[in-house]
């Protein structure tokens, strides 16, 4: 037998042994260590190849009905099939599912649309001057591509029809070739919008807004890590990664380019400006100088267009409550009752004149007369008042002055302009074309996703609809949107929602029976027993998850597991955001671990004879090694994950 299956059996007997030899006997066994025996049962299941959910579900119902029999035999049955309803229900009722078929069917349209080999060839020739500009180019490649898709299948398999040859021709190590490929293509299930993320949120009770959030750095990161990691091996050792040759960095150049760098100026803007003024450039047409010249100020554009919207933000008048009139509107009632008092007060307590005097005049008829020019002064003054509070709101309207931090950022951007644009050949303007027709339409279409989420303009929900209309307006752009594709695609869309709502009912089944048979009591009992401080169970938490992704999917960690650690979170004072994200980290191992390292058997299947498994393994290792350090990092440093929810969601 193969090496793979001797090692399933190696994990399963294990199982199998440990639940024997750490459960007491048969005649000794309380529910909870019923539970327990469920819980390895279903992990032996699983790796035996049962479908997942149906597993869980199965394995629910039968120990739930265990559970209800020791209580009260004759409602077993009815108990066991309401659980199951119940159950069911509370999952199709979730809200936050809805926003997983739609980010599916956005990730089958893009995948259909056909960008990734002009994104892959456009990030080639952009790079070509790093280290390893061709792993390089193929991480970055799968990072864009599988946040736009979240589908690790197929980035994997695509970039090894796409990316694999091109490295092996270019004398690339395998290893290096296949650790770059299946690692920058398991980026999709940690980078927002991640379905991996939606799971977690639902199943842990976690605003999906917040883990998107908190998710985001920490996914670039790991990113930049693997550039980082490829750019070093390919200094250290060139063997394994050869630098560009001068011929593959040639980028051929339209006929009015050729004429202007020569007769003109190499450099876009003076030669296309120059072009345009001059009468010795008539071969050129007019209208192909004018649409490269719009291009080439594209970037200075965008970069006018937002810093003019942060300047008109933090210019913008403060906003001051009107209190100014309601102080006046107090300060003359008061002043009125004032009057009014001392009116009174002195019709009471003047002391009355003797018999036979002169009866003076009423006192309230003194009190109007004194009254009268005081209205009429009041009158006087109310339009001043009226003129003064009218200046207020003017003044206030006025916009504050710009921040010094705006000035020296503005600064940076025209100096930054300035030095991009003297460096700005036409061949890097070919580039720049090829990016803008495979780059930029994923990045903007996935900013404006996952800023309405962020931002707080749109839910989940609504954002995943709004990418899926980005995803059928680019598969349309491409050409690719046909009956052909959409029937592909709404297909695909169905089964693999069907796959995880399924899997959420078996979940939640198999949570219900392990909890009505204690063996969560039983777990926090041990777990608290042995007097753990917070860093120590973190570690124990994470070292737990990263052996269950050697056996296991993530599918199954987050449904299975994850609601036996949240309930300690609370004990141990650790934020279930923060603990999702360590564990979003963790378990990008599930698909680099062997035996089920499902990113390696996509690879495989698609990669020449001469490639064996064993490389793929060993090139995955030391991706394996970088996220175990990723993992460190986002513990040492927590504000990488929540700064942002901390500053968007006070």
């Amino acid at each position: 037998m193969k090496k793979e299956v001797w090692f399933g059996l190696t994990i399963m007997a294990l199982v199998v042994l440990s639940a024997f030899v750490l459960l007491p006997a048969p005649s000794e066994m309380t529910n909870g260590h019923l539970g327990l025996l469920m819980l390895a049962l279903v992990v032996v299941a699983i790796m035996l190849g049962f479908p997942t959910a149906f597993t869980l579900m199965g394995m629910g119902m039968i120990f739930a009905w265990i559970a209800y029999r020791s209580q009260n035999p004759d409602l077993a049955v009815n108990q066991t099939l309401d659980l199951m309803v119940q159950r069911a229900y509370s999952v199709m009722s979730n809200d936050v599912l809805i926003s997983i078929p739609l980010f599916v069917f956005m990730g089958y349209l893009i995948e259909r649309a056909n960008l990734i080999e002009k994104l892959f060839k456009s990030m080639h020739l952009a790079m070509a001057r790093l280290p390893g500009s061709l792993a390089v180019a193929t991480i970055v490649t799968c990072a864009i591509f599988a946040t736009a898709t979240g589908i690790v299948g197929a980035v994997v398999t695509l970039m090894g029809l796409l990316a694999l040859p091109a490295m092996l021709r270019a004398g690339y190590s395998v290893q290096l070739s296949a650790g770059a490929i299946t690692a920058g293509g398991c980026l999709g299930i940690l980078i927002p919008p991640s379905v991996m993320l939606i799971v977690y949120g639902a199943t842990a009770g976690v605003s999906v807004v917040k883990l998107y959030a908190g998710a985001f750095f920490p996914g670039v990161m790991l990113a930049t890590l693997y550039v980082l990691y490829v750019v070093i091996l390919a200094k250290v050792k060139p063997s394994m990664a050869p630098p560009m040759s001068a011929e593959d960095r040639i980028v051929p150049l339209p006929a009015f380019a050729q004429v202007v760098s020569k007769d003109v100026s190499s450099t876009v803007l003076p030669g296309l400006i120059g072009a345009i003024k001059g009468k010795r450039n008539a071969a050129v047409p007019m209208r192909e100088l004018l649409n490269h010249l719009g291009i080439a100020l594209l970037p200075a554009l965008a970069v006018a267009a937002i810093m003019g919207t942060i300047y008109f933000k933090v210019t913008a008048p403060v906003a001051v409550e009107a209190v100014e009139g309601v102080v006046a509107m107090g300060g003359e009632l008061a002043d009125t009752a004032e009057t009014e008092d001392e009116a009174e007060s002195v019709s009471g307590l003047a002391e009355p004149e003797s018999e036979g005097a002169e009866t003076p005049a009423a006192p309230t008829e003194m009190a109007k007369a004194d009254a009268a020019p005081a209205a009429e002064a009041a009158k006087e003054e109310a339009p001043v008042a009226a003129s003064a509070d009218a200046q207020a709101p003017a003044a206030a309207a006025e916009r504050v002055p710009a921040p010094m931090s705006f000035w020296i950022g503005l600064a940076s951007c025209v100096v930054a302009l300035a030095i991009f644009y003297a460096y700005f050949s036409f061949t890097r303007l070919e580039i720049f074309k090829m990016l803008l027709g495979s780059f930029f339409p994923l990045a903007l279409m996935i900013l404006a996703v996952l800023g309405t989420i962020v931002f707080g303009l749109a839910t989940p929900t609504e954002a995943a609809a709004m990418g899926s209309l980005g995803g059928l307006l680019l598969a349309a752009a491409y050409r690719r949107l046909n009956y052909v594709v959409l029937r592909e695609s709404v297909y695909l869309t169905a089964k693999t929602s069907a796959m995880v709502c399924w899997l959420f009912v078996g979940s939640s089944i198999f949570s219900a029976a392990f909890a009505l048979l204690g063996g969560q009591e039983i777990i926090n009992d041990w777990v608290l027993g042995m007097d753990l401080t917070p860093v120590q169970f973190m570690i124990l938490a994470q070292v737990v998850i990263f052996l269950l992704g050697w056996p296991l999917e993530w599918t199954e960690i987050i449904v299975i597991f994850m609601p036996i650690f949240i309930p300690l979170l609370p004990h141990f004072g650790i934020d279930p955001l923060f603990f999702g994200l360590l564990v979003a980290l963790n378990l990008q191992t599930a698909f680099l671990s062997p035996p089920v390292a499902m990113a390696a058997f996509y690879l495989k299947g698609v990669s020449p004879p001469h490639v064996t498994l064993n490389q793929i393994f060993a090139g995955m290792l030391p991706f394996m090694a970088i996220q175990v350090f990723a993992i460190v990092l986002l513990y040492m440093f927590p504000a990488i994950g929540m700064w942002l929810p901390e500053v968007l969601y006070k």
